[in-house]
């Protein structure tokens, strides 16, 4: 932990002195901003409100922590004009809460038609091509701090390949608090480090840091043998914004303490219903500014080490998107899942601890008198074991009986 906290420190301090020679611009490396996954896109984009997107951790660190298989996914969505956006990415749990991911992406356009100045328009198809693309390459890792309290951190570098070529690099810090209730709260700092980015030109920008919230809730719905889950995420707190999707009308994107109600509707939101036989059905908003900006969506597990995600994603003026993701699991292709710790258990080995202590404090008069309570108490404590497994084991819905 003191190398980790010393590696920060250096490289906060070689961010900041970079940033003293360089223009301060908004949008720098906006690449790393594009939702990753089908899951999260058809959730309205908000990647950091998932408990599990698995593409995502750019933007969602934490949820490493809690990771006990080995997955490799790979989301794939053309925008419009031949754009295209590619991304593979491997989250690896290295112990005990705590685990590592890698991704690499690519988002751009190839044989874009170029004329250089000066020159006539070549007739037919005779002209030069050219190609524009970032490429990213990121490293996540997310670790549990105390009890319901999750950590994670992501370092994304950027190579840009345009009329002239570019460096970039950015930061992310996070945490994750779990509440009760299946509530959940994340925090992240976007670009703790700054976003920057060099040019062959000599150029240097950088944006300074961000911060998001992020909230998710989900409620088991027995009556419909699954469960409900709600997301939502904020718009930047300290930053002026473009919120207007639709690019008409008077600009709006105040930071949150000039314009709160303003800022709330730059959020994003989603709604999923995951059934217990693994299909899960997916609405949302990437912004509550318009309703034109609706995205929709469905899931699939379709065995216990394969995933497949689909994504609509419409917009006000630019053209609607598909996007499909896939994640595979090479562990569980050829093992079975670990089974989960019952908390019955170790309450049990508790409860039994408690009991003989107990009975040998307690004066025994005769053995039947020492008996009778004992008998009584492990009665009641079995009673409340059986209670506590039923909860556990009960599902989502459906018919019981007893043999």
């Amino acid at each position: 932990m003191t190398r980790l906290r010393s590696f920060f420190c250096v490289l906060i301090l070689m961010a900041f002195e970079l940033s003293l020679a360089a223009d301060r611009v908004s949008g720098a490396n906006a690449t790393l901003n594009i939702v990753p996954g089908a899951r999260s896109a058809a959730l309205g984009g908000t990647v950091m409100a998932q408990p599990e997107e698995l593409l995502g951790f750019g933007d969602n660190p934490w949820q490493l922590a809690t990771q006990d298989y080995v997955w490799g996914s790979f989301s794939h969505v053309a925008y419009f004009e031949g754009t295209v956006y590619d991304l593979v990415s491997m989250s690896i749990p290295l112990g005990e809460m705590h685990g590592l991911g890698v991704s690499f992406s690519r988002f751009g356009a190839d044989d874009i038609p170029w004329i250089k100045e000066g020159e006539s328009i070549p007739e037919g198809s005779n002209y030069n091509t050219l190609n524009m693309a970032d490429w990213v390459f990121s490293v996540a890792y997310g670790r549990r701090l105390w009890k319901n309290l999750d950590f994670g951190v992501s370092l994304h570098g950027l190579y840009r390949e345009m009329d002239q070529t570019g460096f970039g690099f950015r930061g992310d810090l996070g945490l994750r608090y779990l509440f009760p209730k299946n509530f959940s709260l994340a925090a992240l700092l976007r670009g703790f480090t700054s976003s920057a980015a060099k040019w062959e030109s000599g150029t240097f920008e950088y944006e300074s840091p961000e911060l998001y919230l992020a909230a998710s809730w989900n409620l088991p719905v027995h009556y419909f043998y699954g469960k409900l889950g709600l997301y939502w995420q904020s718009a930047g707190f300290f930053h002026h914004e473009a919120r207007d999707l639709d690019f008409e009308g008077n600009e709006r994107g105040g930071r949150f303490w000039e314009e709160p109600i303003d800022f709330l509707a730059g959020s994003r939101g989603g709604v999923e219903f995951a059934f217990d036989f693994g299909l899960s059905l997916r609405a949302g908003l990437s912004s509550f500014t318009t309703w034109e900006s609706f995205t929709l969506g469905a899931g699939m597990v379709v065995s216990k080490f394969l995933k497949v995600d689909y994504a609509f994603e419409s917009h006000p003026v630019l053209s609607s998107v598909h996007r499909v993701s896939v994640s595979i699991s090479p562990w569980l292709f050829f093992n079975s899942p670990k089974e989960p710790k019952a908390r019955s258990n170790r309450s049990f080995v508790e409860k039994e601890e408690t009991l003989e202590e107990g009975i040998e404090s307690e004066p025994s008069n005769s053995k039947a008198e020492t008996a009778e309570p004992s008998t009584e108490t492990n009665e009641e404590t079995s009673a409340e074991i059986s209670s506590e497994e039923t909860e556990i084991l009960e599902p989502s819905g459906g018919i019981y009986w007893e043999e």
